[in-house]
C-alpha cells in the first residue's frame, strides 16, 4: 500500500486530462450518465444501481466509472477506448491502474468533482466502497463529509495568500485556488502529499506543497485565510483503535483541536480569517460553551463557533469504528467501541461536539468579541456567503458602540417573518417569535417592545427613534426600551435579520 501513489509525469497527467475531458467525465457528466436514482445511491454508498447501469453501456464514460468510481475490473481494449490518448500503458505508468489477469483494476480513485462554477478531478487512495475492505493507517482520504462540509462554510473572498493545513489529496486547495492568490498546502503525510500534487497537475493548478505537522511548515508567515480539516477525531491512545492518518493527529482527547485555535492566531494578517472543523469533549457537569470558551478567551483573536452536532459517547464510538470500512458485530469493531467507551469515561466525558470554528485577527485596536451558537437546524447548502456577511457584522458590531447602533437605521430582511402563538381563549399572543428563512435559520423570540421595533424597521426610523415612540405608547422608561432595543438589533444583525 505504501507505495501506492501517482507518480508525476506532465506529459502522460496532459494525455490523461484531455482524455477524462473527451470522456465528459464530469460531475455533471457522471450524474447525467447514471441517472438520478443511481447517483442518489452512488452517494449512498450503494454500488449497485450504478453498477447496474454502467455495466450496461459502451461508453468512454461508463468504462471509467466501472474503472475509478466502482473498482471493477474492465477489459483492456475497453480502457484504451475510454483512454485514447493515454492508453492502458501510460495509465500504468502514472500508477493509476495495474492489469490483473485479462483485465485491468484501479489503483487509485480518480473523482470528478464541482463546484457551482468550476469543475475539477480529485485523486486519492480507493475507498472501502471500491476496496471491500477496510483501510490502511496510512490511507489518503476522498472527497468525503467533512471536506465537503468545510467547503460549503468557507469565505470565499479574494485574497493574496492563504494556507491550506492538513490538504489530505487537496479538496481544499482546489476550492481556494478561484479566490487566492498564491496557496500554501501542507500535510504530515507524504503520501497524501503525492496525491495532492498529482490533483494540482491534472487540474494544472500551482501549490506550494509542503510536508510537516500542523503549522510547523509555515513558521514564521503569515496569511489572509487558512482553512483546515484537521485530524480532529478523538482517538484512544490504545492499540485497539487504527491510528488512520487522516483523522488522528496523535493527541489525547480534543487537544488537536484545542491547540490549533490557540496557535493559529500567530500566522494571520491583520483582517485575516482562519475556519477549520473541530470536535470539542464536554465533561460531566459542564457545557460545550464552557469548553470551547477556554480555548479561544484570551488568544486575541474574534471567535465565532457553530456547533453543529452533539453525540454521547456511544453515538460517537458507533460513527467512528464504522469509519474505514468496520462492521458492526464483528470483533474488531467491538474492541474499538469498548476501547472509546472506555476512553471517554476515563474522563468522565458527557457528550462531544460537532462544529465549524471562525477565527479573525482583528483589524483594528479592540475588543475581540466570542460568539457560541448551537445551531443545529438544517442550513442552505452554500454557507460561505452567510459566513462572510456575518463575520462583517459582527465586526461592525464589535467596533461601534450601543449609541451608533441606536442612531444608525434597520431594515428588516425580506425572509424575516413573524409568528404570533395565542392560547385558546386569550386575547393576548403567549409567544412572538422572528423566524429566518435563509442562513443560519435564527428564531428569536420577541417580547412586545422588540416585537414592536420589527415591526417599524423599514430602514427610515432609527432603533433610538423607534423606542422614543414605543416607550410613550407603552408608558415605559425609554432608557429601559432603548438597551432592550439595542440588544435585540445586535442579535438579530450579526446573523442577517436586520441589515
Amino acid at each position: 500500500m505504501a507505495d501506492r501513489v501517482p507518480h508525476l509525469d506532465p506529459d502522460r497527467i496532459a494525455l490523461l486530462r484531455a482524455d477524462l475531458t473527451a470522456a465528459d467525465f464530469t460531475f455533471a457528466g457522471v450524474t447525467e450518465a447514471l441517472g438520478p436514482l443511481a447517483s442518489g445511491a452512488l452517494s449512498r454508498e450503494q454500488p449497485l444501481p450504478a453498477r447496474r447501469v454502467a455495466s450496461g453501456q459502451t461508453s468512454a464514460i461508463a468504462t471509467l466509472i466501472r474503472l475509478f468510481t466502482l473498482g471493477d475490473p474492465v477489459d483492456v481494449a475497453e480502457v484504451n477506448a475510454a483512454l485514447p490518448t493515454l492508453r492502458i500503458q501510460g495509465a500504468v505508468a502514472l500508477g493509476l491502474v495495474e492489469e490483473e489477469g485479462d483485465g485491468v483494476i484501479a489503483r487509485v480513485d480518480v473523482r470528478p468533482y464541482a463546484s457551482d462554477e468550476h469543475r475539477w478531478w480529485v485523486v486519492s487512495d480507493l475507498a472501502e466502497l471500491v476496496t471491500r475492505a477496510p483501510v490502511r493507517p496510512d490511507h489518503v482520504l476522498g472527497i468525503g463529509g467533512a471536506s465537503t462540509t468545510l467547503a460549503a462554510w468557507t469565505i470565499r473572498r479574494q485574497v493574496a495568500t492563504a494556507l491550506d493545513l492538513g490538504t489530505g489529496c487537496g479538496v481544499q486547495a482546489l476550492h481556494l485556488g478561484p479566490h487566492a492568490s498564491s496557496i500554501v498546502a501542507t500535510d504530515l503525510s507524504t503520501r497524501a502529499l503525492a496525491f495532492a500534487a498529482f490533483t494540482a497537475a491534472l487540474n494544472e493548478v500551482e501549490w506550494d506543497i509542503r510536508e510537516g505537522s500542523m503549522l510547523e511548515p509555515v513558521e514564521g508567515q503569515r496569511f489572509q485565510l487558512i482553512v483546515s480539516n484537521p485530524p480532529f477525531v478523538i482517538t484512544p491512545r490504545t492499540g485497539d483503535v487504527p491510528l488512520f492518518e487522516y483523522r488522528d493527529g496523535g493527541a489525547a482527547g480534543d487537544a488537536i483541536v484545542a491547540d490549533l485555535v490557540r496557535s493559529v492566531g500567530a500566522h494571520l494578517e491583520p483582517g485575516g480569517v482562519a475556519q477549520f472543523l473541530g470536535n470539542w469533549e464536554v465533561p460531566r457537569g459542564s457545557t460545550w460553551t464552557d469548553r470551547v470558551r477556554s480555548w479561544v478567551e484570551g488568544i486575541g483573536l474574534d471567535a465565532w463557533v457553530v456547533q453543529r452536532e452533539v453525540q454521547d459517547p456511544a453515538e460517537y464510538a458507533e460513527t467512528w469504528s464504522r469509519d474505514g470500512g468496520h462492521h458492526s458485530g464483528t470483533a474488531d469493531f467491538d474492541a474499538m467501541y469498548a476501547a472509546w467507551l472506555d476512553d471517554f469515561a476515563a474522563r468522565d466525558i458527557e457528550s462531544i461536539g460537532f462544529g465549524v470554528i471562525t477565527l479573525q485577527r482583528p483589524a483594528v485596536d479592540r475588543e475581540p468579541f466570542i460568539d457560541l451558537m448551537d445551531e443545529r437546524r438544517p442550513v442552505p447548502a452554500a454557507m460561505g456567503e452567510t459566513v462572510q456577511v456575518g463575520l462583517e457584522a459582527r465586526t461592525w458590531l464589535a467596533e461601534h458602540a450601543d449609541d451608533e447602533v441606536l442612531d444608525r437605521s434597520w431594515k428588516a430582511t425580506p425572509d424575516v417573518t413573524e409568528e404570533r402563538h395565542t392560547l385558546p381563549g386569550a386575547s393576548d399572543p403567549s409567544v412572538i417569535v422572528a423566524r429566518q428563512g435563509g442562513g443560519l435559520g435564527r428564531i428569536i423570540t420577541l417580547s412586545t417592545v422588540t416585537a414592536a421595533y420589527l415591526s417599524v424597521a423599514d430602514g427610515e426610523l432609527t432603533p433610538r427613534q423607534a423606542a422614543g415612540a414605543i416607550a410613550g405608547i407603552l408608558e415605559l422608561d425609554q432608557g429601559e426600551v432603548e438597551r432592550e432595543v439595542v440588544a435585540f438589533v445586535r442579535d438579530a444583525a450579526k446573523d442577517g435579520l436586520l441589515v
